[in-house]
């Protein structure tokens, strides 16, 4: 399934940060972001669910979009 999120990174610290947490929470997925976007838009292919809460953390900030 593929889910789609506005975030908040816009930086590259947050965007170093986001990497790693989603390697680390989502080791079988695929997922990027497009920071040219004026969302800033992180794309995750996963067969697992996915959702805010998942991803939820102290440095950005993420929304599902529908």
């Amino acid at each position: 399934m593929i889910y789609v999120f506005k975030t908040s990174v816009d930086t590259k610290s947050k965007l170093e940060f986001a990497s790693s947490l989603l390697d680390e929470l989502l080791p079988n997925a695929l997922w990027n972001f497009d920071l040219e976007d004026c969302d800033n838009i992180l794309r995750i292919d996963c067969d697992s669910e996915v959702n805010e809460m998942v991803l939820k953390n102290e440095v950005f900030d993420c929304v599902e979009l529908e």
